[in-house]
């Protein structure tokens, strides 16, 4: 099995989504930033539809990747190390914490960027809707958050150590 691009036995797509998890923190903090002190609304909602769009269709070929190509995670991981039954059921473990919060954030973000795309102007600026949007986007920037170290731990743990 060739290695992922960082130089472990992962995958190539596996490599992606841990430099989009990297990636994603410092952007939404900047979009976060636009629009709650530069006012720039039309730049937040174009950066968070980008972030959304370049997620989901890096998810969608992770996954495609990760099932269809590879046979799933355990195949990946059982090539990459030996690892006793002990640790798999760690890696299995850490998997589960984040996949509770992948998919939350997917309902969550998506959620949130169909009520803002419906219920604020165009272009976009404060409204009714801003104080729910306000709610919504820091459960979203959370949950991405979580994501984002518990995918990091599952790859540390899976293909670093």
């Amino acid at each position: 099995m060739a290695n992922g691009f960082l130089g472990y036995p992962s995958t190539f797509m596996l490599d992606v989504v841990v430099c989009a998890l990297v990636l994603v923190v410092p952007a939404l903090i900047y979009s976060i930033y636009l629009a709650k002190f530069k006012r720039a609304y039309l730049q937040h909602r174009n950066l968070q539809t980008m972030l959304g769009a370049v997620l989901f269709i890096t998810v969608l070929l992770f996954e495609l990747d990760m099932h269809v190509v590879h046979g799933g995670w355990e195949q990946i991981v059982a090539k990459g190390h030996e690892h006793t039954a002990e640790q798999m059921a760690t890696i299995r473990q850490l998997l589960r914490v984040h996949l509770l919060f992948a998919v939350s954030t997917v309902g969550v973000w998506i959620f949130t960027l169909y009520w803002a795309w419906r219920r604020f102007p165009n272009p976009p600026a404060p409204g009714p809707h801003s104080r729910l949007h306000k709610v919504l986007g820091w459960i979203s920037a959370i949950d991405i958050t979580l994501t984002s170290i518990t995918g990091l731990i599952w790859y540390y743990v899976a293909f670093v150590r």
